[in-house]
């Protein structure tokens, strides 16, 4: 059954947007009388279309379903192209990120200051339609591209920037010692990597430095494995 997200409610019936209006009548051919999946406040609610143009859904009954992780998880990542990007947003809401934060860096390929709005908007409707497919309750945020001078001043319950140096900690063992936490944010390089003094930085901020193992992964992979890392080491 598909699901989309909802701001509209009145009397019983949702009124959903024009983009998942054009989804449901010329992409999936719905009709009047089908169910869908609605999302309202992070709850789940079965559905039967009622109109069309645009589409209006009546509750049937509500699930007591909630697909999300019991820890919120920030991906910071630096920028870079945008076919890498959309990768790390989609597989990112399926692994269960909470956030994203794009990240200005000093190796970082991308410069986006003329567009930056433009940008956003169409991350966030990347993570909406990752969201709906993987079947969240919650749409992550993409944040405002940030510094790391604004990262810095972040607070979470555990702040942790990746790095290659094999001689830091492993992602895993702090995990596995970490105290239990709420919040995690975590910080993932260029493709050129971080600067030492930008390490250095976040280190001085509060940050943990670690490695997600002896292999150099691709920025697009990292925060994948490092979510995966979490999804085990919480989830279980």
């Amino acid at each position: 059954m598909q699901r989309y997200f909802c701001n509209s409610l009145e009397d019983k019936t949702f009124t959903l947007s024009d983009d998942d209006t054009y989804h449901i009548v010329k992409v999936m051919r719905m009709e009047i009388g089908d169910e869908i999946e609605v999302i309202y406040n992070s709850k789940l609610f079965i559905t039967r279309i009622l109109e069309l143009r645009p589409v209006k859904a009546i509750i049937i009954k509500e699930l007591d379903t909630y697909n999300e992780m019991g820890i919120k998880v920030t991906i910071a990542q630096s920028l870079v192209k945008e076919s890498k990007m959309d990768l790390i947003l989609q597989k990112g809401v399926e692994l269960g990120a909470y956030s994203f934060i794009p990240l200005k860096t000093k190796n970082s390929i991308i410069r986006l200051e003329s567009k930056e709005d433009k940008k956003i908007e169409r991350w966030q409707r990347i993570v909406k339609e990752a969201c709906r497919q993987s079947k969240r309750n919650v749409i992550p945020k993409v944040f405002n591209i940030m510094s790391l001078e604004e990262l810095g001043e972040l607070d979470y319950d555990l702040k942790i920037i990746c790095t290659v140096n094999e001689l830091t900690l492993s992602l895993k063992n702090l995990l596995q010692n970490a105290n239990k936490c709420d919040t995690i944010i975590i910080v993932i390089g260029p493709e050129g990597g971080f600067l030492k003094e930008e390490e250095n930085y976040l280190i001085q901020k509060g940050f943990v430095a670690t490695s997600l193992g002896k292999l150099v992964l691709r920025t697009e992979t990292a925060s994948l494995v490092a979510l995966s890392m979490i999804n085990y080491e919480y989830e279980r």
